[in-house]
């Protein structure tokens, strides 16, 4: 066994937020990818020098990803990043290219990106080959302070049985390649190929997450902990618990709502935890059923709610959680945009918005990347 590799814990204000959207850069004529990050990024970078605060690169050169700074409120996070849409946009327009939410591109061919010139990525691609390059997805990850290391482990076990909740809902990828996948998250299960990503192993104490970065240090699976690429992982250096289940949203105000669901679930589950009440849990087997079901069905996925096996269809759930949660929204500021939740329960996940255009246009998929771009400037679903 190899030696633990120690991980200090940053020092967070409990319930602080930070929310990383990726976005995809699109010819505004030809609705397909443009690799135009690096044009983007010099655009935008400040007159000092250094990069953007709130807009930096991605894996590959068709994305951007905009940030926010560490906040308060999602209000506060989602006004930094309509400011950095904002900007990005001032400087794409001229350039004849559009800014697409989603979790992946209609009919973008994989094979065709390119990929940014970074060290880190291209040991990335070296290593995982066929795979690697096929990352052609978009994810919103949402930070929330942990103010107590202690907390961060039974957290993150107790995300594990909320997490089909928030993928059913961000749901966004329903075609891959110019072909309907059947699934209406593609990204969730593409995503997991990688190594070390997919569903965290349900670590007991923070030892055992130690020994298993030194472990993966030492076999040369990894050379830092962000390389660890979970679904919900700890964020040793922010002091944060990082949700990195849902899929990229199309419009702000999914991300908005989505991203306050999630902010309460971590609040709620803290205060259990402050109470001295145990947290839910689920068998492994059965958070991966349920990530497997909410990948493939989305907003119909019957998900299992225990470890009894007790099942529930998902929008249910979510409807009851919403009163649960109401109180803890108000506690957070978030209100406005937990209700928000309910436009997507009412309207449809975006991977449901995408297959009705695609019906209505006879399966023409440029019709869904101009739908997808029209919501995005909206703000909203339409």
């Amino acid at each position: 066994m190899a030696a633990p590799v120690t991980l200090p814990f940053g020092r967070s204000e409990r319930s602080t937020v930070g929310i990383e959207w990726e976005v995809a850069l699109v010819d505004a004529d030809s609705g397909d990818l443009r690799q135009a990050a690096e044009a983007i990024l010099a655009a935008v970078r400040p007159a000092g020098g250094g990069e953007h605060p709130l807009i930096t690169q991605e894996l590959l050169l068709n994305t951007v990803e905009i940030r926010s700074g560490k906040c308060r409120t999602i209000g506060e996070a989602t006004a930094d990043l309509q400011r950095a849409l904002d900007e990005v946009e001032s400087v794409a327009t001229p350039l004849r290219i559009e800014l697409m939410g989603g979790a992946t591109h209609p009919f973008a061919n994989w094979a065709q990106q390119k990929v940014t010139d970074k060290q880190r990525y291209a040991t990335l691609i070296d290593r995982t080959q066929w795979w690697g390059r096929q990352m052609l997805i978009y994810g919103v990850h949402v930070h929330v302070g942990i103010e107590d290391r202690a907390k961060v482990l039974p957290l993150s076990r107790a995300m594990l049985t909320v997490f089909a909740h928030i993928q059913s809902l961000s749901a966004s990828s329903p075609f891959w390649g110019g072909r309907d996948t059947g699934y209406a998250s593609n990204r969730a299960l593409l995503f997991q190929q990688l190594p070390t990503a997919g569903l965290p192993f349900a670590f007991e104490d923070w030892s055992q997450l130690e020994q298993y970065v030194g472990d993966m240090m030492h076999t040369g699976v990894i050379d830092q902990f962000d390389e660890v690429r979970w679904d919900v992982r700890p964020s040793p250096r922010f002091g944060t618990l990082e949700m990195r289940i849902a899929d990229g949203a199309s419009n702000l105000l999914e991300v908005a709502a989505i991203s306050a669901l999630t902010h309460c679930f971590v609040e709620h589950f803290s205060s259990m935890l402050d109470r001295g009440e145990t947290l839910p849990t689920l068998p492994p087997w059965f958070a991966q059923e349920n990530k497997w079901r909410s990948a493939r069905y989305g907003m119909d996925a019957i998900i299992i709610t225990n470890a009894a096996g007790d099942e529930e269809l998902v929008t249910d759930a979510v409807g009851r959680w919403l009163v649960e949660l109401a109180p803890v929204a108000e506690r957070l500021g978030c209100a406005a945009e937990l209700e928000q939740v309910r436009v997507i329960l009412r309207r449809g996940a975006s991977y449901q918005r995408q297959r009705a255009v695609a019906r209505r246009h006879a399966g023409e998929l440029d019709a869904v990347v101009r739908s997808l771009v029209a919501e995005l400037k909206a703000g909203r679903p339409l």
